[in-house]
């Protein structure tokens, strides 16, 4: 396996950096939405303060045989104030999100979570002066044009208020997203992933100790189940992240439509209606399209 390991890297290192950085955030998002599976169920039944408080405490246990392995030293920030920022940023947008997460329908809570690419990419120009040309913001419009046809016909804009905050959450999530960014610089990723965990763990407490009810054997496991996919989702994005601008790799996100569309039929039997997969040809073929776009700009720049 570990030749195996190797022979992967290697040919991995070959693709272009673009390539490299979309791969990691699809793979991300299809570990993502088994998280999220993890999570639904586990949320039916506790409270969903000290579910997202118990997710990121077993993010900390899963990173554990790392820290033994490799010592704490090695895990020691060189931002310490850029972790805890980062951790709070994230820590307020999980809030708001859980919020209103009870009062607002899955179609809604489907389209306005994926306005969060677009935030990224403004936020990539505005702040981190990536160039930003136009093949990436016709793929991502595609893409959330994709998302629009999956949920158009089930939105009802009920949600008032919560709908706001909602939607809110969205450009927090964003800022959380370009502030790993700016870490990749000075970071190792498991350093930021093991931080991240420990940061909304310790912001995430008193909320969820206000509702505490013991969880069940079966419920723990799943958290520990959590942490490990969580860990390795943030792993994984953060991977991506550093490989390439952030913006040339927002548009591979919409894929993760597909990801909970399978995941929810295969752990829940819930059955994709035929706008579910016509809007996921749509977003497969601006991911495609994008990612040859980006291949010929990186070899024409070389």
């Amino acid at each position: 396996m570990m030749l195996a390991h190797k022979r992967t890297s290697r040919r991995a290192h070959r693709l272009p950096a673009v390539w490299r950085g979309m791969l990691w955030m699809v793979v991300s998002g299809i570990v993502f939405s088994f998280l999220n599976a993890v999570l639904r169920s586990l949320s039916m039944n506790l409270d969903v303060y000290q579910t997202q408080f118990l997710r990121y405490s077993m993010g900390i246990v899963a990173m554990m045989p790392f820290l033994f392995s490799e010592g704490w030293r090695a895990y020691i920030p060189k931002d310490i104030k850029g972790q805890f920022w980062r951790g709070s940023v994230h820590t307020l947008a999980l809030i708001v999100w859980f919020t209103a997460l009870p009062h607002v329908t899955m179609a809604d809570l489907t389209a306005i979570g994926f306005t969060g690419p677009i935030f990224i990419m403004i936020g990539a120009v505005w702040f981190l002066g990536e160039k930003m040309r136009l093949d990436r913001w016709v793929a991502a419009l595609v893409g959330f044009a994709g998302v629009v046809v999956v949920v158009a016909p089930h939105l009802q804009g009920g949600g008032g208020l919560y709908t706001l905050l909602m939607l809110a959450s969205a450009p927090m999530f964003a800022v959380s997203f370009l502030i790993i960014k700016t870490l990749t610089h000075l970071e190792r990723t498991s350093v930021i992933v093991l931080w991240q965990s420990i940061a909304i763990a310790l912001f995430s407490l008193p909320l969820g100790l206000l509702n505490w009810s013991n969880p069940s054997l079966y419920q723990w496991l799943g958290f520990l189940l959590s942490g490990i996919l969580g860990s390795t989702g943030h792993y994984m994005l953060t991977r991506g992240i550093r490989a390439t601008d952030v913006s040339a790799t927002q548009s591979s996100r919409f894929l993760d439509l597909i990801w909970a569309s399978l995941v929810g039929w295969l752990v829940f039997s819930d059955i994709p209606s035929q706008t579910t997969v016509l809007g996921a040809i749509v977003i497969l073929c601006s991911t495609i399209w994008i990612a040859r776009r980006e291949r010929t700009t990186a070899q024409s720049i070389v």
